[in-house]
């Protein structure tokens, strides 16, 4: 394998600007507890991305087998057992990543999502706004799955799947997986010794899907194997994400994938906003109408945000999340979007200032009534 494709994983990795990165229990912890110095290796190496302008986001496994080998349980846990050991484990986690952050003056935040966070849209804009104040105050997220109130029918079932998702909501350009092999392959690399690995993945076909293997069940720990993994590669690449699958039981990983080591690259399928704006402009149902001035529509057509000064009249209740459509003079369709205020409030503040917005509603909020990255806009009609 050429040493240009073997390197590609290092070239994401050294472009990334917004960077989701998933930590499995086989990864993080021992039998007897956390890898502290391996973590404390892997803080330093985010450090620096971080002070290099990278944003990070952590999704973090190990609740449970924390937790489990706090309240001395064994493993086939029930799912009340489960809970219980997720909740004893939660505070050892996000202990030790705030210990390993807290030698590079690194803020951590916990942030425990469950799947109706994503599934549903305001609670959605709700995850989405605390990620982006969190990452605007240059804090680290560390994400886990609520595990303590989450059932079977909630569950994202594994945090690589988790980890894709929470790469949607922030719209980062790269997601990196620390697995237990180094990478995917055309078979098991533990049972095969002839199975090659994949340098880059442009699609991931059904024969690679069918060559995943399963958890790796020698380390007791985990629920997520290779097939898990590439179904959250498909799940960033459509939303404009590469993925790399990288080993991460060694020392710096990172650091090995940027000098060029093993590990395999999935493609994204166009930009994170392009994607974005495609699912807002194809799949959703406008709840209702913003009437919007020249003025709005043609600062709208040139990238900006919707101000509620801008706004001149609006059709139809809906509620904050919904999809709306933005029409311009003379029903003049400019495009779609995600509101952020129900359709009451933008009653209130319309046609007038930002600024005013705290005053004339009894409560703070964003500026926008939609914002620029929640917008799908139309072509502008020829004259």
């Amino acid at each position: 394998m050429s040493s240009e494709t073997t390197s590609a994983a290092g070239e994401r990795l050294r472009s990334a600007r917004r960077l989701v990165l998933k930590v499995g229990s086989a990864i993080l912890c021992a039998p007897d507890g956390v890898r502290d110095t391996w973590l404390a290796a892997l803080a330093a190496e985010l450090a620096s991305l971080r002070k290099a302008g990278v944003e990070i986001l952590i999704v973090s496994s190990g609740a449970i087998a924390l937790g489990r080998t706090r309240l001395k349980l064994g493993r086939g846990l029930r799912l009340d057992e489960k809970q219980a050991a997720s909740a004893a484990g939660q505070a050892a986690l996000a202990h030790a990543w705030q210990s390993a952050f807290a030698a590079h003056d690194l803020p951590v935040a916990q942030v425990l999502l469950t799947l109706d966070d994503t599934e549903d849209r305001r609670r959605y804009l709700n995850a989405r706004a605390t990620f982006r104040t969190l990452l605007d105050l240059g804090a680290i997220p560390v994400v886990n799955e609520n595990d303590t109130v989450a059932t079977s029918e909630i569950r994202y079932g594994d945090n690589d799947r988790l980890a894709a998702h929470a790469a949607q909501i922030v719209e980062a350009d790269t997601l990196l997986i620390l697995s237990d092999v180094d990478g995917v392959y055309d078979a098991d690399p533990r049972t095969n010794a002839d199975a090659t690995r994949f340098d880059v993945i442009e699609t991931i076909t059904p024969e690679i899907e069918n060559a995943a293997a399963g958890p790796n069940t020698e380390t007791g720990v985990g629920a997520g194997g290779m097939a898990s993994k590439l179904a959250a590669a498909n799940i960033a690449a459509k939303s404009g994400c590469a993925t790399i699958i990288a080993p991460g039981h060694v020392d710096a990983p990172l650091g090995r994938i940027l000098e060029g080591g093993a590990a395999t690259l999935i493609r994204a399928s166009g930009s994170a906003s392009r994607a974005r704006r495609r699912w807002i402009a194809g799949r959703l149902k406008p709840a209702g109408e913003v009437h919007v001035d020249a003025g709005a529509a043609d600062a709208l057509r040139g990238g900006a945000s919707l101000l509620p000064a801008g706004v001149t009249g609006v059709e139809g209740a809906f509620s904050r999340g919904d999809a709306v459509a933005i029409v311009g003079p003379g029903g003049v369709p400019i495009g779609k979007g995600l509101s952020a205020y129900h359709s009451d409030e933008i009653r209130r503040i319309a046609r007038r200032r930002s600024d005013e917005i705290e005053k004339l509603l009894g409560y703070k909020r964003r500026p926008a009534v939609i914002e620029k990255n929640d917008l799908a806009l139309q072509e502008k009609p020829e004259q």
